[in-house]
């Protein structure tokens, strides 16, 4: 059968030809959405509707008008069961609420699948008992109490189910599923007191409960039925698009002499298919809003955005071209979505995890940073994380940093960090920070954030309303619990014209309406269709026995609806992620693979990889130009003297430089919750000083090393204390640091001694020693200072070394240079910049007339011992000269004084490398 218009209209064109009495029928869609459109054709084919509309239910409207109950949500029907558990059977042990939320979740859904499919409870209550003994079964007859406990809930289980649908029932109340259950044992009652004929249109996957309520209507003339199916799935014996109307058609006994309306021939027209794959998921939704720009204007009425994962709904509003005026979203933006949840996620985090009135830096941190938190703070947000970060808190309480801000906003900041004792306190705390938020955002007028604080509101007065109902939550990890749960079902609604400009929609919105453009994303495995999930308690086995949906039936009902949308259209749209990302990521969905199996000749397919276009600007580098201000920075650093770092950081990177030593601002000071690897250093060095300074002027003997040996635990911890006073390091990733740092220096120990006992001779001159030396400048007629900290100069078998400590890895390479002239400009040479300072200020300080060597004691590479300074003659001379000559100093002096030329130099910028 061909149909050329939108289902719904074509419908209703039917009812007419028919001359059905429009305004006495009842339409039962599958979805309010559907029933908005409804109304639309019943205006475009009746025109005005006051005198004449028809009642249109969505299934969830019908279901529970027919079962005469109140449905309630998920939360509600946690706390109802917890109630029933913890009544009935009293001997039994029972869980507190924490516990039982982690499977009391998983066992609602399958009591609402086993309604939603009629199931009789008795057989696969009975059925499930048997599996669970089955799995506790052991040879030996005596089981553990805990194992006892559990077969003995399971064996109660129907118990349970009746007590609880007992409960739930004097109250007037029920879950989704037993509505299902109490409507299809009520329909028989209710065709005995209506005449009204139900209009059921658009259906696809039926539970029990509706196919009966369905049958019973239709076999007793109270009812029509309109599918939207077609002819290539129905005459398929493969394809899951029609897996469930094709059994509708083969076994209910109303199409054995009525049609089955209707299986059309809409899929095999021209319609043109981009398949369109983009790294990452906010690149399809800039993907997306490309397609609309180029849609005119007046076609977008008849086009629909579908997100298959409505968390894209943000980017995608986000990407939407300017040329789009309206909008028509049906999904409602998730308030887990929404700026301030973020706000109150860290703060559930930072109360949990709290240790008595204490609570973890990071988290704090995390706090301070939100925006939220910001607003109520002020500066006085930065304030504290500097405090912080500065003092390295490990543990923060409220008493540390109440008296670092304003009055004005320590009220707000006893709300953020009071521990919260119980949960009333936490609610209430939740409540409290609201209404301050509130204020903030009434001063600006933003009624925006407005509007997302009173859902947020609404949502904790709701569970403050649990709480005073059911007193059952007693730790902030419950609540928290509760809190997400609850966040999950919530919507922001948006608000407009529902038949005017674009259609942004999700796949379930999208049941039967039409729309000649559709443009659908995130079509990868795992998203559409969603794949295999396994919560239920039920088995596999026991589903197929039962009749009961697994996740071939699942996956089918999200092919049919792929299948439908593109019934009617003529330019489609699919576009997924290639990049890996998680669920959702990298593998495109199996559906994209069948549509080109299922390719009409009517059909055109293009596969294309597209990335989403960027601003391909190159980064533009920061250059700051010299002044007299900076001159005289550097005259200061100059009569201070440039350390060896501070020329090696200028080489790096002159920005760097330009932050660090001219205008002062050193990195940013960071609570080290883990030893970092330069404080590392800092604590090795800080016990070989400690070790080596007794023995200055002194022949090191093996008797001395065994001592340091010997003590080396106390050595470590006293400089591990010295630096971390808060920190312990008795554990997790700090005590593997501690341990690193006493295997370098027992290593390097160990090497020295074993130096020793081969019979050469080591006398310490000097440790740690602070040298100065002068160096004079004849180009800006100035002299200018070299200073540093030398770690150990020493005599070893009548030869004079100069030694700098590396804890990282140096290989020999790194001290060698062949060519001068690319010292200063290359980074590479730093290790040799800095050895050869060493050994210039040691050499004008002491003037040394003997030759002497100059070198480093890398702490990784230990096995080459000292490795030496050294001139090449060639690259591949294995021999350098290791002595330190008049002749080295002066080669080594020329690049030193271009460098710091360089840095005088007015007309040569700051210019940032990229490092």
């Amino acid at each position: 059968m061909k149909k050329t218009n939108a289902f719904l209209k074509d419908v209703l064109l039917d009812l007419q030809a028919e001359k059905e009495p429009i305004s006495k029928l009842t339409f039962i869609v599958p979805s309010k959405r559907a029933g908005i459109f409804l109304k639309r054709y019943l205006i475009e084919i009746y025109g005005d509707l006051t005198f004449i509309c028809p009642k249109i239910l969505s299934t969830e409207e019908f279901i529970e008008q027919l079962c005469g109950l109140v449905t309630i949500d998920n939360t509600q029907t946690l706390f109802e069961f917890y109630e029933t558990y913890l009544q009935l059977f009293p001997e039994l042990e029972k869980e507190d609420f924490d516990s039982f939320m982690t499977w009391g979740q998983t066992l609602i859904h399958d009591f609402n699948e086993i309604d939603r499919y009629c199931i009789d409870h008795n057989s696969i209550f009975t059925y499930l008992t048997r599996i669970t003994e089955l799995k506790h079964w052991y040879v030996q007859k005596d089981k553990t109490a805990l194992v006892k406990n559990y077969i003995a809930f399971w064996d109660k289980l129907l118990d349970y189910y009746k007590a609880f649908k007992a409960r739930l029932l004097q109250k007037g109340i029920a879950y989704q599923g037993l509505c299902y259950r109490i409507a299809s044992e009520k329909i028989n009652e209710y065709i005995k007191t209506t005449t009204t004929k139900h209009i059921l249109v658009g259906f696809n996957a039926l539970n029990t409960a509706e196919q009966i309520i369905f049958q019973t209507l239709l076999d007793n003339d109270l009812g029509k039925i309109y599918w939207d199916t077609d002819a290539f799935f129905m005459d398929s014996a493969y394809h899951d698009a029609s897996l469930f109307l094709k059994k509708y058609s083969n076994d209910w006994q109303y199409f054995k002499n009525k049609p089955f309306k209707w299986v059309n021939e809409s899929f095999s027209d021209t319609k043109n298919i981009q398949l369109l794959g983009t790294p990452k998921n906010v690149s399809q939704a800039i993907i997306a809003g490309q397609i609309l720009k180029k849609i005119p204007k007046a076609e977008l009425s008849n086009t629909a955005l579908v997100l298959a994962d409505e968390s894209l709904l943000s980017p995608v509003l986000s990407f939407l071209p300017d040329t789009i005026s309206n909008v028509n979203i049906t999904m409602g933006l998730p308030i887990k979505e929404l700026p301030v949840n973020p706000f109150f996620e860290t703060l559930f985090t930072l109360h949990k995890k709290q240790k008595g009135d204490t609570f973890y830096f990071q988290e704090v941190l995390e706090l301070l940073a939100l925006p939220t938190t910001q607003k109520l703070l002020g500066s006085d947000a930065t304030l504290i994380a500097k405090a912080i970060n500065q003092q390295n808190i490990i543990y923060v309480k409220l008493a540390d940093i109440e008296a670092k801000v304003k009055k004005s906003t320590q009220d707000d900041l006893r709300l953020l960090f009071t521990p919260w004792k119980n949960v009333s306190k936490a609610i209430n705390t939740c409540q409290n920070l609201i209404g301050s938020l509130k204020e903030r955002y009434q001063e600006e007028n933003n009624t925006l954030i407005l509007e997302y604080l009173f859902h947020f509101n609404s949502l904790f007065n709701k569970i403050a309303s649990i709480h005073t109902s059911y007193k059952r939550l007693n730790s902030i990890q419950g609540l928290y619990h509760v809190y997400r749960d609850l966040i999950s079902q919530e919507n922001l609604d948006f608000i407009g014209e529902p038949y005017q400009g674009l259609q942004l929609m999700g796949m379930l919105e999208s049941r039967c309406l039409d729309f000649d453009t559709v443009i659908i994303t995130s079509m990868n495995e795992g998203i559409l269709p969603a794949g295999k999930s396994n919560n239920s308690f039920i088995p596999y086995d026991l589903k197929r026995t039962y009749e009961l949906p697994t996740y071939k039936e699942k996956d089918a009902i999200y092919t049919y609806h792929f299948y439908r949308l593109m019934h009617r259209a003529k330019n489609i749209y699919l576009i997924y992620n290639t990049e890996n990302e998680g669920v959702g990521g990298g593998e495109k969905s199996r559906f994209l693979r069948q549509l080109e199996i299922d390719k009409r000749p009517n059909h055109t397919i293009q596969k294309y990889i597209v990335s989403a276009p960027t601003e391909n600007t190159p980064k533009k580098l920061t250059q700051i130009e010299k002044n007299s201000a900076t001159i005289s920075s550097l005259d200061t650093l100059a009569e201070k003297g440039f350390s060896p770092s501070a020329l090696t950081n200028y080489i790096r990177n002159p920005i760097d430089f330009y932050y660090q030593y001219i205008l002062k601002i050193r990195e940013i000071d960071e609570v080290e919750e883990t030893v970092a690897l330069n404080t590392l250093g800092t604590i090795i060095h800080n016990v070989l000083e400690e070790y080596y300074k007794p023995y200055e002027g002194k022949e090191l003997l093996v008797a001395h090393i065994d001592l340091m040996q010997r003590n080396l635990d106390k050595a470590v911890r006293y400089q591990f204390d010295k630096e971390y006073p808060a920190l312990s390091y008795e554990k997790g990733k700090n005590r593997l640091i501690f341990e690193v740092a006493k295997r370098y220096i027992q290593n390097f120990l160990s090497y020295e001694k074993r130096s020793i006992e081969e019979g050469n001779t080591l006398k310490i001159i000097a440790v740690e020693a602070e040298l100065k030396a002068p160096l004079y400048i004849e180009e800006l007629n100035k002299t200018v200072f070299l200073r540093g900290k030398v770690d150990r100069i020493d005599n070893y078998n009548g030869q004079l070394r100069v030694i700098d400590y590396k804890t990282g890895n140096v290989q020999k390479g790194d001290v060698n240079v062949l060519n001068w002239e690319p010292l200063v400009s290359d980074y590479k040479y730093s290790k040799i910049i800095q050895v050869l300072a060493y050994a210039y200020m040691f050499n004008q300080n002491a003037q040394i007339k003997e030759p002497f060597e100059a070198g480093i004691i890398s702490f990784r590479n230990l096995k080459t011992g000292f490795l030496k300074f050294g001139v090449k003659k060639s690259p591949r001379d294995a021999s350098p000269n290791t002595t330190i000559t008049e002749e080295v100093f002066k080669s080594y002096l020329v690049e030193i004084k271009k460098l710091i030329l360089e840095l005088y130099d007015t007309s040569i910028p700051f210019t940032e490398k990229e490092v």
